[in-house]
């Protein structure tokens, strides 16, 4: 790497499993990790919670602190992630969801909240959410009516990562939400940003959805590097392609682009699937790299491959140079100008 040989400063972006894969990968790699989550969930102890008490959904910053606690199977990281059986007013809540969203009411913030459990954990790093309030997601889809060229609009992350239909494009509800500060200062100054893996239209694309968040990504200076999914998702992005993903990412934030975009090599065949995914990488300006970073016999990322191949991208050197203008502006300048001039995160 240049200028940070050791201990960079990496900011992963996502939500769910997909993002629990990201922060068990690059806590291997260093101690100044940032999680930016995203908080439109609507389903499950998550969704009775935001419903009833009006807070951002716990349940995928909760997932987020458990992988980057010190230790895992502590009691009490346990005790986060344990969940509540039976058939009461409990049941399917998850024990850490719940101080969340009780910290939240006490605190009146809801970094605070997350920032106090992460002191309960000794969590490496800090978990941030996306937007300080619950967003909810709106899609179009279409193949739910006779005529297949009719889109209908579905609302809500469960209802679209359910859908039977194919999901054209999605939006956010508001459609202009705030940005955490703290999370788009911690994107402004970080070495390594990460998107990705995760449900494709409600945990990776939402991220670019968020105005400031966007520009953030955009006017950083970090190396960027997106890693694509295993495999399909039913419902969400059923018959999508490895190309496909990186088009509809494109579609929804043509500004954005990355450095790298990371493949699972067993994932896409050699030879002519890799072109197009090369081709669709272009529109990004990215480099693609295929690396076996899968863990056996299931479409899971495995941390150690996955933290291996991240280390060795952000060490080579970079595939073109942020010389770039977007919007008017020099991509190469400095970005605290361009978004307020907010002072350094800290990363603890």
């Amino acid at each position: 790497m240049t200028g940070w040989e050791s201990n960079p400063a990496i900011v992963a972006l996502g939500g769910g499993h997909g993002l629990y894969a990201t922060l068990t990968a690059v806590r291997r790699l260093t101690t100044k990790i940032c999680a930016v989550v995203t908080v439109a969930d609507d389903g499950g102890s998550s969704g009775r919670l935001r419903a009833e008490l009006g807070v951002p959904p716990p349940g995928d910053l909760r997932m987020a602190l458990a992988a980057l606690a010190a230790d895992s199977d502590d009691v009490l990281t346990r005790t986060i992630q344990h969940r509540f059986g039976g058939t009461g007013a409990l049941a399917g809540h998850s024990v850490g969801n719940l101080i969340l969203a009780g910290l939240t009411e006490v605190l009146g913030d809801p970094v605070a909240a997350l920032d106090e459990v992460a002191r309960m954990l000794r969590v490496t790093g800090r978990v941030l959410p996306m937007s300080p309030i619950a967003l909810d997601i709106e899609a179009d889809v279409s193949g739910l009516e006779a005529d297949p060229r009719v889109s209908r609009c579905i609302r809500g992350q469960v209802a679209i990562a359910t859908t039977p239909g194919k999901v054209r494009r999605v939006r956010l509800i508001p459609s202009d939400p705030p940005a955490s500060q703290e999370a788009t200062s911690a994107i402004e100054h970080a070495d390594v940003v990460v998107l990705g893996p995760g449900s494709w239209f409600t945990s990776v694309i939402p991220h670019v959805l968020v105005p400031e968040l966007r520009d953030a990504l955009v006017y950083t200076r970090a190396r960027k590097v997106l890693v694509l999914n295993l495999a399909a998702e039913p419902g969400e992005t059923a018959g999508f392609s490895a190309e496909r993903h990186l088009h509809v990412l494109s579609q929804h934030a043509p500004e954005f682009v990355v450095d790298e975009v990371l493949v699972d090599s067993g994932s896409v065949p050699e030879g002519r699937e890799r072109e197009h995914v090369a081709r669709a990488a272009e529109q990004l300006r990215a480099r693609v790299t295929f690396s076996d970073v899968a863990e056996a016999g299931t479409d899971r990322h495995h941390p150690g491959k996955l933290a291996a191949a991240l280390d060795q991208l952000i060490r080579q050197p970079r595939p073109h140079m942020a010389g770039l203008r977007v919007e008017g502006r020099h991509m190469g300048q400095d970005v605290r100008s361009g978004l307020g001039g907010k002072e350094r995160v800290s990363w603890r």
